[in-house]
């Protein structure tokens, strides 16, 4: 296998998953892939949609000039700026103020090209991103998919901490296929159980609602019954003597 950058890998995948019939509308990712031109220019060719982040270093060329990102923030008027969601968040919707500028006016493929900037509304930090698509869409579309990648990160966070995703030590492809396989299958069993049960009784008053964690800790507590009678530990330490015994007799040879 030669090297692949992570940019060059993504790239494949896409590929990979458009030429196998599935409809994918929209492509996000970090600043790894935001500055790519490559799984740029393979995403608007085939008619994608794309909001990949990019650092505030990343030069933009706009109908006024080539500028930094940070500094076209500078010459914004208050007005443009809109106060919309980016998604539910723990602790409930995470509001940011964005604005939107054209870029990109000369480009050769057919389309429409943002510069999408995100602003904390607490901290002031700032975020950006390159979008693009094939038809006019409004700002809160494009929020909303940037907004996915919250829900990626979360959902590999959460299959890590009750599914099991990262404990492989990974020593050969076939089994770490086979061990993240069945993670995310009990991630997708936890999570389709908890919206099942939301979405099928009404909570009573007080009581939050059902969660991946504690469907877990239900399973684990009342499903999963660890054996702990004398004959079960007998046997078991037996086993473990025998091993032993056997990996002895074969250093001793």
């Amino acid at each position: 296998m030669q090297f692949a950058t992570k940019p060059a890998m993504a790239t494949t995948m896409i590929i990979r998953t458009l030429d196998a019939g599935v409809h994918v509308p929209w492509v996000t990712g970090d600043e790894v892939y935001g500055a790519d031109p490559g799984l740029r220019a393979e995403l608007e060719g085939r008619g994608v949609g794309y909001v990949l982040a990019i650092g505030c270093d990343r030069r933009v060329a706009t109908a006024a000039g080539t500028f930094r990102p940070d500094e076209l923030v500078t010459r914004l008027p208050k007005h443009v700026w809109q106060r919309l969601s980016a998604g539910a968040g723990a602790k409930g919707h995470r509001f940011y103020d964005w604005a939107l500028i054209d870029i990109d006016p000369g480009a050769e493929v057919a389309g429409h090209r943002w510069l999408l900037i995100r602003r904390n509304r607490r901290t002031e930090e700032l975020a950006f991103y390159r979008c693009y698509a094939p038809t006019l869409v409004a700002l809160p579309v494009l929020v909303r998919v940037a907004g996915t990648r919250w829900r990626v990160e979360e959902s590999f966070q959460t299959s890590k901490g009750l599914a099991g995703l990262d404990q492989h030590q990974v020593r050969r492809w076939v089994s770490w296929h086979r061990w993240t396989v069945l993670a995310m299958l009990a991630h997708a069993f936890l999570t389709v159980l908890a919206a099942t049960e939301r979405t099928r009784a009404t909570e009573p008053t007080g009581w939050i609602a059902l969660t991946c964690n504690e469907v877990q800790h239900v399973l684990a507590t009342h499903v999963i019954t660890p054996i702990k009678d004398t004959t079960h530990r007998l046997r078991f330490f037996r086993l473990e003597l025998t091993t032993a015994t056997r990996h002895v007799v074969c250093w001793g040879r």
